[in-house]
């Protein structure tokens, strides 16, 4: 199965959510309003602040805030930034790990295509295409109204 890291998912929502407000956000202030731990939102920060997707402001007007807009941010970045190149095996090109079997593997090169197709669509696919599914976690909860029978 494929599957991306939480700290990915957790990285898509704090990128959005940055993109919701003006000015620089605080990490409390993100998670506060995301329902991610504090520590969390922190490391997401500076890894995606490594990756140049987010810049950081000291002092106490400080913060962080987006170096693009949502439309510009391909989910391919957002991944790259935190997981790493994205590789589905050991034997593709640009992976971070090393097959032990690279030598004598008849499939040596034959995930290249598999990877590449993988990478253009995640490169196609941005986090302002994503952003419609992800503003509902941010509004505030529609208040429940106690059950009421139809007899009353």
């Amino acid at each position: 199965m494929l599957r991306l890291s939480k700290l990915t998912d957790y990285a898509v929502v704090v990128l959005v959510r940055l993109a919701g407000m003006d000015g620089v956000q605080t990490s409390p202030g993100i998670a506060a309003a995301t329902g991610i731990p504090e520590p969390t939102v922190a490391k997401v920060l500076k890894t995606l602040a490594a990756g140049d997707l987010v810049s950081s402001q000291r002092g106490a007007k400080g913060g962080y805030r987006l170096n693009r807009g949502l439309a510009e941010i391909p989910v391919s970045d957002v991944i790259a930034a935190v997981d790493g190149p994205i590789a589905l095996t050991a034997c593709v090109e640009g992976s971070v790990s090393e097959c032990e079997s690279r030598g004598l593997c008849p499939m040596a090169g034959r995930w290249d295509p598999v990877n590449d197709a993988i990478q253009s669509a995640l490169s196609r696919i941005t986090l302002a295409d994503m952003q419609v599914a992800l503003l509902p976690a941010f509004r505030t909860p529609a208040v429940q109204m106690p059950f009421q029978s139809a007899a009353e």
